[in-house]
């Protein structure tokens, strides 16, 4: 950021003094590394439970943009390395009225420079004041112990997330209220999430059933289906009075009766979760 006089440039960061991170846990769900830039804003990296556990970046700012832009992000040396460059890492798109976000290659990117005892800095021209531009950095002081606590809540997140686990078919074998083997390991992810999700709003289960047997048979086994996968959240601390449950027996099959494979897919449970 050349050719402008130093008192053209803003500049914000935690000293040595002042520079904490933090980081956040909701159980096995969420993991957020939080850095505070004092008068300016807060500096956030975080990941949710899921197959990837990808990483992102946000820049809450107190004073959000008033126009569309970008801010150059370099990675500057701290100042008892002086004479090393600072390193261009990237670009940061500024939204009108949002914070800054980033993906998962450039936080990941962050910090590593942040690792290293380097300060990744935003450079953008200020929207409120045109002579100005503003310098954003995030020090590396504190960081070392604070991002190892973070590596190892983010290791033990959830493979899984709330979008995985909100609607699923299990099936049954014939006659029975066993599940086929992979439909208990399926129910087993979900009692897994259930117990560390407290904002579970309500659950709804309906049970089917194939054609053999009896009409009011296949209906109160369709109902003993459901009330068993209630029995089961229940006892993962879901409250009963969330849960919804109705057997359907015969009705509503998804495939024809005729051949094995598709009683098989007839013989089944629907879960449907939400949440706030």
């Amino acid at each position: 950021m050349t050719g402008q006089s130093s008192a053209a440039m803003r500049q914000y960061s935690a000293d040595a003094d002042t520079s904490q991170w933090e980081v956040e846990k909701k159980a096995r769900l969420e993991c957020s590394l939080n850095h505070e830039v004092p008068y300016y804003g807060e500096a956030v990296f975080s990941v949710t439970a899921s197959k990837n556990k990808d990483l992102t970046f946000n820049l809450d700012m107190v004073v959000r943009p008033e126009t569309y832009a970008f801010a150059g992000l370099q990675s500057v040396p701290p100042v008892w390395r002086a004479g090393v460059p600072a390193r261009d890492i990237g670009r940061m798109q500024l939204l009108k009225k949002f914070d800054g976000e980033l993906d998962n290659r450039l936080s990941w990117e962050m910090l590593s420079e942040l690792e290293k005892g380097y300060y990744p800095t935003f450079y953008y021209k200020d929207w409120q004041n045109s002579q100005d531009k503003i310098a954003v950095a995030l020090s590396s002081v504190n960081f070392q112990q604070a991002y190892w606590a973070f590596l190892q809540c983010r290791d033990n997140l959830l493979p899984y997330s709330f979008e995985d686990i909100a609607f699923t078919v299990m099936n049954y074998q014939k006659n029975s209220s066993e599940l086929t083997k992979s439909s208990r390991k399926r129910l087993d992810m979900i009692g897994e999430y259930l117990n560390n999700d407290p904002n579970i709003e309500s659950i709804y289960i309906s049970a089917y059933t194939d054609s053999h047997g009896g009409r009011w048979p296949n209906m109160e086994l369709s109902r003993k289906r459901a009330k068993a996968i209630k029995d089961y959240m229940t006892s993962k601390g879901v409250e009963a009075d969330r849960i919804i449950t109705e057997g359907f027996g015969e009705k509503r099959h998804i495939e024809p009766n005729s051949n094995a494979i598709g009683r098989q897919r007839n013989r089944r449970v629907v879960i449907q979760i939400s949440r706030p």
